[in-house]
């Protein structure tokens, strides 16, 4: 879509942008564009933290009704006796 572009085009592309917004709103738009971008990255991060969070909670042993943690059985003890 974009492979017959050269720097020619860049520059005319340029140019209109410059004409439409004007040269004293640009430094505005690009501080815009800037701080909507920090915005934007702090959510994204915010967003990864809480879906770890939910998922170690997740994963994490609930208690029992008794207010207790559940506990495994002991294995039987074996004997190092042979003839048993």
């Amino acid at each position: 879509m974009f492979q017959g572009l050269t720097g020619w085009h860049l520059l005319v592309v340029l140019a209109v942008i410059l004409l439409l917004f004007g040269a004293a709103k640009l430094p505005a738009l690009a501080k815009s564009m800037g701080q909507s971008a920090r915005v934007f990255k702090s959510e994204m991060k915010e967003m990864k933290r809480d879906d770890e969070i939910s998922a170690s909670s997740a994963e994490a042993p609930r208690a029992t009704d008794a207010g207790t943690t559940p506990t495994a059985a002991p294995e039987p003890r074996r004997s190092n006796d042979p003839t048993v």
